[in-house]
């Protein structure tokens, strides 16, 4: 998921250095967008992850 975000970020930022103005707005939305829901998605892992609490394994 961050890996899309970086790359929709990275065609922004191309596409914004060329002059494609509106490719570069859709492509920061939907990477801003991704971003939000990968960190949503780790809070809610890490406290899972906490809630259960189990010990990790050697």
């Amino acid at each position: 998921m961050l890996g899309w975000a970086v790359t929709f970020l990275l065609i922004a930022l191309v596409a914004g250095a060329l002059g494609f103005g509106g490719v570069a707005a859709v492509s920061v939305e939907i990477a801003q967008i991704l971003f939000v829901v990968f960190l949503v998605l780790f809070l809610i892992a890490a406290v899972a992850h906490a809630i259960r609490g189990r010990k990790p394994t050697a």
